[in-house]
């Protein structure tokens, strides 16, 4: 029963954290997160992608920079995860 291909719900807050999914699963998963966030009415989130090597950290933008909901981003601030985070402002 606990197959790669269950789902699970995810908790909408105004936090998105990537690390609990597959890569191959990220951007699909942001895609509908960020539905769900404009749907709801959140003017600033934060994605956490992580450190690491960068590669999340561009998928993010990439999309982010796609979606005309999105008015800016920029690394979070220190405390909130600084690189290894995204804050976007949304319309």
């Amino acid at each position: 029963m606990n197959s790669e291909d269950d789902l699970f719900d995810v908790p909408i807050t105004d936090v998105f954290d990537l690390h609990s999914f597959a890569p191959r699963d990220m951007k699909p998963a942001l895609e509908a997160y960020l539905d769900e966030a404009v749907e709801r009415g959140f003017k600033a989130i934060r994605i956490i992608h992580g450190r690491g090597i960068g590669a999340q950290r561009e998928m993010v933008r990439k999309v982010l920079s796609r979606r005309p909901e999105v008015i800016e981003f920029r690394d979070a601030p220190m405390e909130a995860g600084g690189w290894g985070a995204t804050v976007a402002t949304l319309r």
